[in-house]
This record gives structure tokens, sequence and C-alpha cells, in this order.
């Protein structure tokens, strides 16, 4: 089993407009996460952060759904609209070993 997760460090103060993108494109089905997966947000640490962690039983799932999701006619435009949100982001995939 593999975690994926994919962190979205926002600017400071923007976490509602980049929240309701997510909104969005979860009602346009272009975010579809997989049984087990969750958006999280921080709570301390570092802040105005968005994660989506998605569980995948091997890696060529995971890519399958990132190549249905990039491929999505509306997604390029929607990236267009959230981009301008986050500061940087970072892939973190991590194998389950319990």
């Amino acid at each position: 089993m593999f975690i994926v997760r994919e962190i979205f460090y926002l600017q400071f103060g923007r976490y509602r407009e980049a929240k309701a993108l997510v909104d969005e494109a979860a009602g346009l089905g272009l975010m579809t996460q997989p049984a087990g997966g969750r958006v999280l947000t921080d709570f301390t640490g570092d802040g105005y952060r968005l994660i989506f962690e998605s569980p995948y039983k091997t890696l060529a799932d995971f890519e399958a759904d990132l190549a249905k999701e990039m491929n999505a006619a509306a997604w390029n435009g929607w990236y267009e609209k959230f981009k301008p949100y986050v500061l940087h982001s970072q892939r973190e995939i991590l194998k389950q070993i319990n």
C-alpha cells in the first residue's frame, strides 16, 4: 500500500479562495479521491496548507488516476486559476509497512 500526499503551501490569507477552487474542482469531477482519500489542512506547524492524501495499492494505480485527472478537458483551465494561490508544493509517496 502506498500513501500519496500532495501538499500545497498557500499564500498567506488565501486559504478560503483556494478551498473554494478545490470545492469547484470536486464538483466538476476533476479531483476524484480513491476510497480512503482525504483532504487536510494544517492545525499546527506550517500554516496555510492544503494536503491531499490518497491511498493506492500500486504506484501504477496512482499514475493512472493522475493521468486521468490531468487529461480531463477542464483541468488546465481550473489549474491556471488555482496556481496563483500556491507558493510552492511537494509530493510525498510513502509506503505503508503495517
